[in-house]
């Protein structure tokens, strides 16, 4: 069980300060003897005051993957459908016990799946005589593809004598 994930959302807001309506200053008369200016009146706090707001969010993480984490460095990702190979059917025309052979042609990896299994992102439909159909959910949407058996690489083919 994966703990949930928080993080947090933290909004910094300077506001300046109201400004206080400025006193009429009493200004004394000028003592003509000792020859001084009037002293002026203290000024109003003008400094700006810092709002600090925060949100808090939590993420339930079961059964799903860690958004923080990169698509392209997972290995849910692979094997892509363009990778696979279907290269043998045990089929059972009731449909219950059929048994597909898959390689991976860029890792040589090879998969014996069933209908229900899941590779990487796909999911076995269906498997028929000569293919297999999966169910490929993507970004919340799912669609089906046929992966049909490989024909025989011409090239490799012994001549009759």
């Amino acid at each position: 069980m994966k703990a949930p994930i928080s993080f947090a959302l933290i909004l910094v807001s300077v506001l300046s300060a109201p400004k206080a309506p400025a006193a009429p200053a009493k200004t004394p008369a000028a003592d003509p003897r000792k020859g001084a200016l009037p002293l002026p009146a203290p000024a109003a706090d003008t400094a700006p005051r810092v709002l600090i707001n925060r949100e808090v969010f939590q993420y339930d993480g079961d059964g799903r993957r860690d958004p923080f984490v990169s698509l392209l460095n997972t290995s849910d990702l692979k094997p892509l459908l363009t990778d696979l190979k279907l290269v043998g059917v045990a089929y059972d025309p009731r449909g219950q016990n059929s048994v597909a052979v898959l390689r991976d042609v860029t890792s040589k990896d090879q998969y014996k799946v069933r209908v229900g299994q899941t590779i990487g992102r796909m999911r076995v439909a269906a498997i028929q005589p000569k293919a297999v159909i999966f169910t490929i959910e993507e970004f919340g949407y799912s669609r089906q593809e046929l992966l049909p058996i490989a024909p025989p690489d011409s090239t490799k083919m012994r001549l009759r004598q």
